[in-house]
């Protein structure tokens, strides 16, 4: 994959909490020409700059606006809230959104979660961000919902986090352009899909070397024949008595 038409560098785009660092290795093991550029995004204008190419793919969050791209889902993350180390909801091993009912919620606007109903009481306002909102938590303002990634993006000393089991969850999928699956980005999907370098849908491997057999072994004193061949009668010869010595 060498030559003018190849493209100076592959731009992948990536959201808060994505880590996309093990598939930037295996490409730089597999397309060394090529570099791979990452381009953080805030969750809410990752589809825009694929649509305005301004990165080749992207790891976004759902919900995701799909017109005009491609979407793989790759994986599903676990929800958590995010409270003070001293609140009470430290003590347990995992929540559900009833346990949430009496605290004030905090819902940010660049929140990932699709609800249908958000636990708990409704702050006043909304934070701008979810790093906003997180300084309320540490102010003891309310608890957050939000996926386990954000929550250990933004870790704090004073604050801890538990596993919501009932609540929604957010997603995150490799995302591009519908008419630009170029050869590149099929390499970025076989990667992050966990195929092998000898894959049929990455680059094709070179074709093994014929296997050689080995030439027939011949008998030693000419032509192979069949078993007892030269024998009288085909079978085995008989041996005689033995003579008495005198």
């Amino acid at each position: 994959m060498t030559g003018p038409d190849v493209p100076a560098s592959f731009r992948l785009a990536y959201v808060p909490g994505a880590t996309p660092a093990k598939w930037v290795r295996t490409w730089a093991e597999r397309v060394p020409e090529v570099p791979l550029l990452l381009v953080p995004v805030a969750a809410a204008d990752a589809t825009a700059l694929v649509r305005e190419r301004g990165a080749d793919a992207a790891l976004l969050r759902s919900p995701l606006d799909r017109e005009g791209l491609h979407a793989i889902p790759l994986y599903t993350e676990t929800t958590v809230v995010l409270v003070p180390k001293d609140h009470l909801v430290a003590a347990a091993d995992e929540v559900s959104t009833a346990d949430l009912a009496d605290e004030v919620v905090l819902h940010p606007l660049d929140d990932t979660i699709e609800w249908d109903s958000l636990p708990g009481r409704p702050a006043v306002d909304r934070p701008a961000t979810t790093a906003d909102a997180i300084e309320l938590v540490a102010a003891g303002i309310g608890v957050l919902v939000l996926p386990q990634s954000l929550a250990r993006l933004h870790h704090r000393r004073d604050l801890t986090y538990r596993p919501v089991a009932d609540a929604p969850q957010s997603g995150v999928a490799l995302s591009w352009l519908e008419d630009e699956t170029s050869d590149l980005m099929e390499q970025f999907i076989g990667i992050v899909r966990g195929r092998t370098v000898n894959s049929t849908r990455g680059r094709a491997p070179a074709p093994a070397p014929a296997e050689r057999k080995p030439p027939a072994r011949k008998p030693a004193g000419g032509k192979a024949g069949k078993p007892g061949a030269g024998r009288r009668g085909g079978g085995v010869a008989k041996r005689g008595k033995p003579r008495r010595r005198s």
